[in-house]
């Protein structure tokens, strides 16, 4: 009876040491999930005061640890001879696709310090993509068609977006805390550090941020219509 009451006592502790690591492991996981229950909401103008599409808003935590770069590879599409999107924001350590959805071949390439890289001639998608591993701006080109011209930012934080048609942009679910907060545009004067402010982010209520951007004029090639043909070649 002794033996018996001893060995029932012992299974006890455990259960209840066993239940106290679950419990435990439940309120981590309430803490973090309830962390990222803030919001930042971004709108940038142009120096005409009218909203500004294509402008990417990150926010870097001044503390913290970042969460790992997710196995998702990016896209950047070829359609009609234009790089779609225009702009593409993605988290460094990202994979990126280029597929031709054109009936005729490009040539993709860039020079930016970021990140060099070529894509021969090619249609279709290449068979690998193409790992972006540094923070910075990529300027894409291709060889064929000199009006192709598309950027990639590479940031170095998983928490960015880029402003839609009304200059708007949304970033939710970031942890609250501490942060500094960027805007960058391809037609942007001046240094996008210059750009930063720092905010507070609770969960209680979102943080705005506003940029006004004076913006230079846009050097781009325009694509040429074919003699005697309609549209563009």
């Amino acid at each position: 009876v002794l033996r018996e009451s001893v060995e029932h006592q012992l299974h006890l502790q455990l259960l209840m040491i066993a239940l106290g690591r679950h419990f435990a492991m439940l309120a981590c996981l309430v803490s973090a999930t309830g962390a990222q229950a803030a919001k930042l909401s971004a709108m940038v103008y142009g120096g005409d005061a009218k909203p500004l599409p294509n402008a990417v808003v990150v926010a870097v935590p001044e503390e913290g640890r970042l969460p790992p770069v997710g196995k998702a590879v990016e896209v950047v599409d070829q359609i009609d001879k234009e790089f779609v999107p225009y702009v593409k924001p993605v988290r460094a350590g990202s994979y990126v696709r280029f597929p031709n959805k054109d009936n005729i071949s490009h040539h993709v390439y860039s020079f930016s310090p970021a990140k060099a890289f070529e894509l021969p001639l090619y249609k279709g998608t290449p068979s690998q993509p193409v790992l972006f591993d540094k923070p910075g701006i990529i300027k894409l080109g291709c060889n064929i068609h000199d009006w192709m011209v598309g950027y990639l930012y590479v940031a170095e934080t998983p928490y960015f977006g880029k402003t839609a048609r009304d200059g708007r942009v949304d970033l939710d679910d970031l942890p609250a805390g501490r942060y500094q907060v960027r805007v960058w545009h391809p037609r942007m004067e001046g240094p996008e550090a210059a750009t930063l402010q720092r905010v507070e982010l609770q969960e209680a209520e979102p943080a705005v941020v506003e940029w006004t951007l004076k913006l230079n004029p846009e050097y781009r090639p325009q694509r040429t219509p074919l003699p005697g043909e309609p549209g563009y070649r």
